[in-house]
């Protein structure tokens, strides 16, 4: 999904850059490599500090976001105290096991530190046909993708439509509100 929506973003005219966090618990993150041996590199606060728009995702637990995201986000207050994502605009995705899973929940969870950050909510109107006519993820709060009990089922066509929809969404917003040159 955060491929797609990388996608959509550069589509949009602006470099999109992965990033994911650490896993948590007591022994990893005493032990665990600042780089990651595979994969995104983990997320700092100055990567949100310059960023022109985030996108935010997690897989759906218990339809709240991954502890590693929370904990993650628990330490952003310095940049809550300095305004830093003030008015930037930001969205969110999800996949989850079950289709009703708890996507929405998830999606919302992941929205409230963003809120309380200041930053602009994108979300996917209506006018994305594909969230019309979906069978498996999509919400107006987000990209969700449903991957099914055992995680394997691909993104299909409407799923890869709103990813990429929410990307442009982001770009092109972030280009009106003079975050970046389009």
């Amino acid at each position: 999904m955060a491929r797609q929506i990388a996608r959509g973003v550069e589509q949009g005219g602006l470099e999109a850059r992965l990033r994911t966090v650490p896993a948590i618990s007591a022994e990893c993150e005493a032990v665990a490599p600042s780089i990651p041996q595979e994969g995104a590199l983990y997320a700092s606060l100055d990567d949100l500090k310059n960023c022109s728009a985030l996108a935010l995702g997690s897989p759906t637990r218990f339809g709240n976001m991954a502890a590693p995201l929370k904990y993650f986000l628990d330490g952003t207050s310095n940049l809550w105290l300095t305004g830093a994502l003030v008015g930037k605009p930001a969205g969110v995705f999800t996949s989850t096991a079950s289709l009703h899973g708890g996507q929405e929940t998830t999606l919302m969870s992941m929205l409230l530190p963003l809120l309380h950050h200041g930053m602009l909510i994108t979300g996917l109107p209506y006018s994305e046909q594909a969230l019309l006519d979906t069978q498996g993820g999509g919400t107006p709060y987000g990209a969700s993708h449903h991957a099914g009990a055992d995680g394997k089922r691909p993104l299909d066509q409407h799923e890869t439509a709103l990813c990429r929809a929410l990307g442009q969404r982001l770009a092109n917003t972030a280009r009106l509100l003079g975050g970046q040159p389009g």
